[in-house]
């Protein structure tokens, strides 16, 4: 995916319509009275005193970028293209990266018995885990019966292991696991991407979609493998990489101050392509906090396993 970076988009930004029409699509240009034009495309579409607003539809801005995503439909990229005269930048962190250790997955169990459990005791709904089990994003590790949730890159390889201890506070990564394809459940056809910072709060997620009624795979979501400082995390730069139709972002990381600074960093660094949402969740820490409130303060039995 291309990006321009936060001081191209300013600059875009500065550029007015008016002076845009004159310099590129002078014949679109008409004069209706002193400081007052609009386009032969478009006569209700006013351009005066370094505005515009297009009465027959409601709506106006201030600048020529405005106006070409608003007006003429065109994707960012291309009205920035067009505002720049120069293409777009391939942004760093979406850059391939070399890693040279190979992901060294732990030994499988035969039954997924006590991750089923453990989850089942922090609130995911049974859908939910049954789902990841069947399509091999989860399982039972031995000997220690870890819960291990695996990303997968888009060949269908697995790259990332994230371990959780079922009867203990343990939390680990496999060896050789790549940050960049950390755990995710995809939907392809889908434009909306919600990002958390672990695994355990995207399943408290979809199990939330559940229990109101919606439909948890509707869009992709994609946990982080934890964050860091205000830069964009790999896996965030990875997913968008790969998934070339993503329009929206809602991040929906913790609720404390390392949640909010990588969420302030990754909002400040995607201004622009996106659609961007912060949404913490409303009570508690994080994501799991939450499910675990919903359930008790619907006398619901936290196991959730009619969700």
């Amino acid at each position: 995916m291309m990006y321009y970076d936060k001081d191209a988009v300013a600059r875009a930004r500065e550029a007015g319509l008016l002076a845009y029409l004159r310099r590129c699509e002078p014949d679109n240009l008409r004069q209706v009275s002193p400081g007052v034009y609009c386009t032969r495309e478009h006569d209700s579409l006013r351009i005066s005193n370094g505005k515009w607003y297009w009465f027959s539809q409601g709506f106006g801005g201030y600048s020529a970028l405005d106006y070409l995503v608003k007006v003429r439909r065109m994707p960012f990229l291309e009205a920035m293209e067009r505002l720049n005269g120069e293409a777009a930048d391939v942004p760093p962190f979406f850059a391939p990266q070399k890693h040279g250790h190979k992901l060294i997955l732990p030994s499988r169990s035969q039954s997924s018995g006590k991750v089923a459990a453990y989850l089942l005791g922090r609130g995911i709904a049974r859908p939910v885990i049954d789902y990841c089990l069947h399509t091999g994003l989860l399982y039972e590790s031995l000997p220690y019966h870890n819960a291990v949730f695996v990303g997968f890159d888009l060949g269908g390889r697995p790259r990332y292991a994230a371990l959780r201890g079922t009867a203990s506070c343990f939390k680990g990564e496999a060896r050789g696991s790549d940050k960049r394809f950390a755990f995710c459940i995809r939907a392809p056809d889908s434009p909306a991407l919600h990002v958390f910072e672990g695994a355990v709060d995207l399943l408290s997620y979809a199990s939330l979609e559940g229990l109101d009624g919606r439909d948890w795979r509707q869009d992709n979501l994609l946990s982080l493998g934890g964050v860091s400082g205000k830069e964009v995390p790999p896996a965030l730069g990875q997913f968008l990489h790969d998934g070339k139709g993503v329009r929206s972002i809602c991040l929906r990381l913790d609720n404390d101050d390392t949640g909010r600074r990588a969420a302030e960093g990754i909002m400040e660094a995607l201004q622009g392509p996106y659609g961007l949402c912060n949404l913490p969740p409303p009570q508690g820490k994080d994501y799991n906090d939450w499910l675990r409130m919903r359930l008790e303060e619907g006398g619901l039995n936290v196991t959730a396993e009619n969700i």
